[in-house]
């Protein structure tokens, strides 16, 4: 390509990028998901990391004892790495596409993994299969339950901990699921 351009044959150049490593335009999703959506995965996930197999923990856990011992356990909304502790990176839950959504990949749960946001940042907008990475297998609740039953019951006891409307939320989602997984544990499967 290199040379058909140096030699000023555009049409030679573009007939080699085509056939050797063409472009093809995927029209980005849309990304829909709040608490809610997000903890039933978690669940479903086993509160495993599976790109990694590592175990992570409930999101708003880690803001909780932000709110406790701000000073040795910092947190900022935007997660800035110099002044968020980061056990944020390395050890909150949450929600990754495999199939990347600006490749054209489902914004649904049977596209949603979950994963750090330490992982989920390097991985990007690349496949598994781009970077030589596997899916884990999901982990088991009765083992590791990410501290989402922690939470409810913390939260019971220090209800200082819901002054901000994202912990409401994320306490909703974690007591409809919990409610849910009593009632029929097979509810949330994995797919």
């Amino acid at each position: 390509m290199c040379d058909a351009l140096a030699s000023d044959r555009a049409d030679a150049a573009v007939d080699a990028l085509r056939s050797s490593y063409p472009f093809t335009r995927t029209l980005a999703t849309t990304r829909r998901y709040g608490p809610a959506e997000a903890t039933r995965v978690f669940v479903r996930d086993g509160f495993v990391d599976r790109y990694t197999g590592s175990r992570l923990v409930f999101p708003p856990v880690l803001r909780a004892i932000s709110v406790a011992l701000p000073e040795d356990f910092p947190y900022h909304p935007n997660w800035k790495m110099d002044v968020t502790h980061p056990a944020y990176w390395e050890l909150t839950a949450t929600i990754d596409h495999l199939v990347p959504a600006c490749r054209g990949g489902a914004d649904d749960e049977s596209n949603w993994v979950t994963t750090s946001m330490a992982r989920n940042s390097a991985k990007g907008n690349w496949a598994l299969k781009d970077l030589g990475w596997s899916l884990h297998p999901p982990g088991d609740m009765s083992d590791w339950d990410g501290l989402l039953g922690w939470y409810v019951d913390y939260t019971a006891a220090h209800p200082e901990v819901l002054l901000d409307n994202s912990m409401k939320q994320w306490l909703r989602a974690a007591i409809e699921t919990i409610t849910k997984l009593k009632k029929a544990p097979e509810a949330i499967d994995c797919p």
